[in-house]
Order: structure tokens, then sequence, then C-alpha cells
């Protein structure tokens, strides 16, 4: 399954675990033997091995073999990846969530104008005041 998908689907997929996104997020700072990898997790070497397999089947991470140590190391254009696809999502719900912003505004400022004048005019009835409910507010006349 995870051989036939995108790039993106393919990091998705392996940042959806929490373990695999602390790792990543270790390699961040610099690439690390896989046992410094391991050692803040309580699970078998092999389980980690694995993770770091789903990481690198990905693309997110590299290893190399150097001496007897294999060194992890996030791999940069990976991430652009997914940060770019984010980006996008963002600043299109930026601009719905703002033009919303306006409508909301706009639909304020008529409320207001209207609600207005429904308040002067239960005001001038003696011993009515304005209530809020769940239905809106509404004139009511006081007991």
């Amino acid at each position: 399954m995870l051989n036939q998908s995108s790039p993106l689907d393919l990091a998705f997929q392996a940042l959806a675990d929490p373990t695999r996104r602390a790792m990543v997020e270790r390699l961040t700072r610099s690439p690390a033997s896989v046992g410094d990898l391991a050692r803040p997790f309580s699970m078998s070497l092999p389980a980690v091995l694995q993770h770091l397999s789903v990481l690198e089947g990905s693309g997110l991470v590299a290893s190399e073999k150097i001496g007897r140590v294999r060194m992890c190391r996030i791999e940069p254009e990976a991430l652009s990846l997914v940060e770019q696809w984010i980006n996008a999502r963002r600043s299109e719900w930026e601009r719905r969530l703002d033009r919303l912003g306006g409508y909301l505004e706009e639909l304020g400022s008529r409320l207001n104008k209207s609600t207005t004048r429904k308040q002067r005019r239960c005001r001038r009835k003696r011993g009515n005041f304005w209530r809020g409910g769940h239905i809106g507010l509404r004139c009511v006349e006081s007991p």
C-alpha cells in the first residue's frame, strides 16, 4: 500500500504515528544514531527499526552506515513538500475566513440597525423591556 502512494501521502502516513513524529522532531536538531533514537522509547530495537523503515520509505529520513553505527538524518526536501501543502491550505482557509468575517460584519451592522429601531418601538410602550431568548431578542411586557 505504501509503495503505491504519492510522496505527500507517504509523508503524512509516516507522520501519523506519534513515535515517528518524535523521531522526526529529534532528527530536526541533528543527525542521530539508531541507538540514540531508540533510547527515549520503551520498545524493542526491531520496533524502532520498523518505524525508521517507514520514515525512510516516506523520504522523510535517510540513513547510512558509518562503521558499525547506522546514522539517521532528516531529509529537508520531503518536509518542505509537507510544509508547502499545509501552507497552501492555510492560505486558502485564511482567505475564506476573511470573506466570512467581512460578511458577518456587514450582516451584524444590518442587524444592529434594525434591532435599534425595534428596541425604540418597544421602549415607547410603557412597562416593556427588551429581552434575549433562544429565538433572539424580543419585546416583552413587564409583569
